[in-house]
């Protein structure tokens, strides 16, 4: 069983799973959003091939800490997502999780446009990272 992270954007959804002991997050996939429908169709597949037990999708906290509108936006997605995947789902504070897949694309010397391709999917590793860490120090 694994755990899937998420890092939800208006056009995209970047999508990362964690390898079977939940030690490491692998980047799947980048969701190209068309409809809510398409949306939890897709996550659906990746949930059943991925044997998938728990969700963890980015929360984008204001720097202060206080929840702005795009973190009312995750919340909204999150409750007409629960009832389509019956499973966990949690928040992760993403402050500056884009900020640091850019980075590392950038050390990487990757292209803008490979960049502008994966820095949602690398995003999602970065949370689901985040969480897979902070899980093992429990």
């Amino acid at each position: 069983m694994r755990i899937m992270g998420l890092d939800l954007g208006d056009k995209t959804i970047g999508v990362a799973v964690s390898d079977t002991m939940k030690w490491t997050a692998q980047g799947i996939e980048t969701i190209s959003r068309k409809s809510i429908e398409h949306d939890f169709q897709r996550l659906q597949q990746i949930i059943r091939e991925y044997e998938v037990e728990a969700i963890v999708i980015g929360l984008p906290r204001n720097m202060n800490g206080t929840i702005g509108p795009r973190a009312e936006l995750v919340k909204n997605f999150v409750e007409l997502l629960q009832p389509h995947v019956n499973m966990p789902v949690h928040y992760w504070d993403e402050r500056l999780s884009t900020v640091a897949a850019e980075r590392a694309l950038l050390e990487a010397d990757m292209s803008r446009k490979k960049r502008k391709q994966v820095i949602d999917k690398m995003a999602a590793v970065i949370i689901l990272q985040g969480y897979l860490d902070a899980q093992q120090g429990k």
